[in-house]
């Protein structure tokens, strides 16, 4: 099987929004939280434009906040499910190489799981532009704990079911090199670490829902999947999987 481009990966979600939006995890109050300290102001009142905001997980967060979010997303079925959660949300469609915001108009711009969509060289100067003087960059991940065994030895099983680098796959601190491969910004990282319970039906429809499963044959998607369940049922014979994430931040702000 050809390995897919990272478009077809990027497009694949859309066929999957409803599971997307119902399966994967938030963010914890803590990684707002250090937002704030790295962006140098609170979310209350701050315009904010969420790229890449697929169904609208990172957005409804910062609405919360007390943030004026506009959403940017680019697939037709992940804006479609982001319209039926927060129909009161502004939403355009675009990308983060040709962001369809005014210049100087945006005090915070956040990717939750959506800056590895884009091409820094093309991103980088568009989100200088749009935010304000002093205004801040936030990129962010979670990133699963691969210190904790069970989801270390779960990640070597997909890596080599899916070919792919299990080395590569453990590493850690490559978000802030990929992110600026020029490095014409300077990245504030912060680490938040929180975890989540869910049923085990869902931990594996939140597996299912990611790009690297989608892009694959069903019949192949559904054997790991099968043969996952079995796994996990030795490690949580109750069903119910406790996940723990390592939310990776990076922040950068524009010159005042």
């Amino acid at each position: 099987m050809t390995a897919p481009t990272r478009s077809t990966r990027a497009r694949s979600f859309n066929a999957a929004a409803a599971q997307y939006a119902a399966n994967r995890p938030s963010y914890p109050p803590a990684l707002l939280d250090a937002v704030e300290d790295l962006a140098g102001r609170p979310l209350r009142g701050a315009r904010v434009a969420d790229v890449g905001a697929g169904t609208g997980i990172a957005t409804g967060l910062l609405r919360a906040r007390g943030a004026e979010v506009v959403a940017v997303e680019p697939g037709a079925g992940m804006a479609a499910e982001f319209r039926r959660a927060h129909p009161g949300v502004p939403l355009v469609r675009g990308d983060g190489d040709r962001l369809p915001l005014a210049s100087a108009s945006v005090d915070l711009l956040t990717y939750a799981q959506a800056w590895h969509w884009t091409d820094p060289a093309r991103s980088i100067p568009e989100a200088l532009r749009v935010l304000r003087p002093g205004g801040a960059l936030a990129l962010w991940w979670n990133m699963a704990a691969l210190d904790v065994p069970w989801i270390a030895e779960a990640g070597t099983r997909q890596a080599r079911h899916f070919g792919l680098d299990v080395e590569a796959e453990k590493k850690r601190g490559t978000h802030a090199a990929a992110a600026d491969p020029e490095g014409l910004l300077d990245f504030a990282r912060r680490s938040v670490r929180w975890s989540r319970r869910v049923p085990l039906d869902m931990y594996l429809a939140n597996l299912g829902s990611h790009s690297v499963f989608l892009t694959d044959t069903p019949q192949r998607t559904s054997a790991y999947l099968t043969e996952e369940r079995g796994h996990l049922l030795r490690s949580f014979p109750d069903g119910v999987v406790e996940e723990t994430y390592d939310v990776d931040l990076l922040v950068a702000r524009a010159a005042a």
